[in-house]
């Protein structure tokens, strides 16, 4: 990726942010590094999932999102892509990182109005992805991407969103990966 002079290595990274409960489309273009999905193609996807519902089970009711992990891992198969979940029972020393495009969480998010908090938890999506070495926090509720360091960094950051309480961990790797899985180390 060529950077224009007194361009930062944060500001080279894509990074969406948060509108409405576009969450999970703000994740999968952030973990992609580019603008593949919009609000209408999750929609179609949502369609696609549950032709005959009256109201759709994968996406708020009122269309402003809220997409479940369902079109995540849609989404991500129509790109040659494979979701898989990560089983936290696991230490996550036996998490291979080569061969993975990035990171997809679900974590739990304060409800806010403005400059108010509301006592009111929901479920968010946030990318984490590697650019030159350094992984990135892309949770599209922040200002910038947020530089989280190299791999033992990484291992802590999950670590510490894992023990946040109900997260679900996905990992995001190429379709003939899956199988194979590469992403498991059995050393620890």
């Amino acid at each position: 990726m060529s950077r224009n002079p007194g361009q930062t290595e944060t500001s080279a990274l894509y990074h969406e942010r948060q509108r409405l409960e576009l969450c999970a489309v703000h994740a999968l273009n952030n973990v992609l590094q580019e603008r593949f999905f919009t609000q209408e193609v999750a929609d179609e996807i949502c369609k696609k999932l549950a032709p005959d519902a009256r109201w759709n089970p994968h996406r708020s009711f009122l269309g402003t999102g809220n997409y479940d992990v369902n079109v995540i891992m849609a989404a991500l198969q129509s790109v040659g892509l494979e979701a898989i979940w990560w089983d936290k029972r696991r230490p996550l020393e036996q998490l291979s990182l080569a061969g993975l495009v990035g990171f997809i969480v679900n974590v739990p998010s304060n409800v806010c109005l403005g400059f108010l908090s509301l006592p009111v938890r929901r479920r968010h999506w946030i990318a984490v992805r590697q650019l030159d070495g350094i992984y990135y926090n892309l949770d599209s509720k922040l200002k910038a991407p947020a530089p989280i360091g190299g791999e033992a960094d990484l291992r802590v950051f999950l670590q510490e969103v894992l023990s946040q309480g109900p997260c679900e961990l996905l990992l995001v790797v190429p379709q003939e990966a899956d199988e194979a899985r590469p992403w498991l180390s059995t050393t620890r």
